[in-house]
C-alpha cells in the first residue's frame, strides 16, 4: 500500500482470517464508530484484486480514481485491514 491512497488519519485493523467484501466492510464500519458516531463510506479498494469503488474517470492524474472521489468528497479516515487487503474511506458527520 502506498501512502498516496491513505486518506486523513490512518485506522489500521489486523485480522488472522480472509475477509471478503461483506466481512471487510462490517468490520471497517465498525471501528469508524470509534471515532464518529456517523459517518459515510466514500469509497473503497481491495488491495489484493484492485477491484475499487466507485469505478469512474478522473483526469489523467496517476493517483487512483477512488482515492480522487474520496478526496474531493472531504473523505478523514482511511481504515485500512490487514496491510492494504481493504482499504476503505470515511467522511465522519458527527
Amino acid at each position: 500500500m502506498s501512502p498516496e491512497n491513505i486518506i486523513g488519519r490512518q485506522i489500521k485493523i489486523q485480522t488472522d482470517t480472509t475477509l471478503d467484501f461483506a466481512d471487510a466492510k462490517d468490520i471497517a464500519k465498525q471501528k469508524m464508530k470509534d471515532f464518529s458516531k456517523d459517518s459515510m463510506l466514500l469509497s473503497w479498494c481491495n488491495g489484493k484484486t484492485g477491484e475499487h469503488h466507485p469505478t469512474i474517470k478522473c483526469g489523467s492524474s496517476d493517483k487512483p480514481a477512488w482515492i480522487i472521489w474520496a478526496e474531493s468528497r472531504g473523505g478523514d479516515y482511511t481504515i485500512d485491514i490487514n496491510d492494504g487487503e481493504w482499504l476503505f474511506v470515511f467522511l465522519s458527520l458527527g
